[in-house]
């Protein structure tokens, strides 16, 4: 062990929101062109505060942690809005080669093709966790188990 210390993690947050990463963006593009995907995308960038940056934040503190955002950096943003959508995703192709290509595309140059060709599931979906105790949980459902009762 090196008996180094990470103080401070850098997260992801905000690359599927505004790279078009989850299969909403799919489904809007199909049905509603580049137009549709670019009000899902500026949708889920507005909403990303109240859905993620709170718990994210709560479970990386709860290891003694401290997260950084920097997708979510004003520069990053105003950058990425200013790209026309389709230098942000094709997604005529295949999910994993479709979504996010500011992110795979340099990660392919950098020889992490592997990696860069992965899908990610989100950590609730991933480690199976949202299904232990209810079958049929969505991610935007307000969790019973937490609310305050009358």
């Amino acid at each position: 062990m090196c008996g180094i210390c990470c103080c401070v993690i850098l997260t992801g947050i905000g690359a599927d929101e505004q790279l078009a990463g989850y299969s909403s963006h799919c489904v809007r593009f199909q049905s509603l062109g580049l137009e549709g995907l670019n009000e899902e995308i500026a949708m889920e960038l507005g909403r990303i505060s109240p859905r993620n940056l709170g718990c994210d934040d709560r479970v990386i503190g709860d290891h003694g942690k401290e997260a950084r955002f920097p997708i979510l950096g004003e520069n990053v943003v105003s950058f990425l809005n200013s790209l026309p959508v389709w230098e942000k995703a094709d997604l005529s192709l295949p999910p994993g080669l479709s979504e996010k290509l500011l992110l795979r595309l340099p990660a392919v140059e950098l020889g992490l093709t592997t990696s860069a060709l992965l899908l990610k599931p989100a950590m609730q979906f991933g480690s199976r966790i949202a299904k232990l105790e209810k079958t049929d949980e969505k991610a935007s459902d307000k969790c019973g188990r937490l609310q305050i009762l009358p």
